[in-house]
């Protein structure tokens, strides 16, 4: 069963082809598993190769009894690690806010379906709203917000076009979300007591 496939401690280090069958028979649905749950493929091929590594680095000094579940922990939690690591803010950050009935977000009016009078007013005004938003902000900020998350440009390739910093350019952005975030609260109060 594949499900069933062990690895057992070997006195030396693991046979290359142990590690390597275990790479063939779960690399693709253990990357679709990754895939779904972060931002990009780019991410899901970092953790999937931070979950090769624990793998290669564990058999050398423990046995793993159920290879496929052990694998698929180990990558939850890297998943999990990546999050809780400090992440650029996005405009999904700045659209959501707290109610009394849990977390709202314009993302919700943005994407209806409905097409009537009353969500079209409300994209509208969001619209309008966060384009007044945005021209409050230094350049610097507005460019980096707009690039990022309405162009959908990478930073490390803002980064290349401008000579600064990724890491100064998450901090514009994050700066950028904050006051957006501030601007639309004004919105969203006037939208929930409508």
């Amino acid at each position: 069963m594949d499900e069933m496939l062990t690895i057992q401690p070997i006195m030396s280090s693991p046979s290359r082809k142990n590690i390597s069958s275990v790479i063939s028979q779960f690399g693709k649905r253990l990357f679709g598993f990754i895939r779904q749950r972060v931002n990009n493929e780019a991410d899901a091929e970092d953790i999937l190769q931070d979950v090769w590594y624990q793998l290669t680095a564990t058999v050398d000094t423990e046995p793993i009894e159920l290879v496929s579940s052990w694998l698929f922990r180990v990558a939850r939690n890297k998943i999990i690690d990546r999050y809780r690591k400090k992440k650029p803010d996005s405009l999904e950050d700045a659209l959501a806010f707290e109610g009394e009935d849990g977390e709202v977000s314009f993302k919700e009016i943005l994407l209806a379906d409905n097409n009537n009078p009353e969500t079209e007013h409300l994209r509208s005004l969001f619209w309008k709203e966060l384009q007044d938003a945005l021209e409050e902000l230094p350049e610097e900020q507005k460019n980096v917000f707009i690039w990022n998350e309405l162009d959908d440009v990478p930073f490390k390739e803002i980064a290349e076009r401008t000579g600064v910093t990724v890491n100064t350019l998450i901090s514009r952005k994050r700066y950028a979300v904050l006051h957006l975030r501030e601007r639309l609260q004004t919105l969203y109060n006037e939208i929930i007591n409508y």
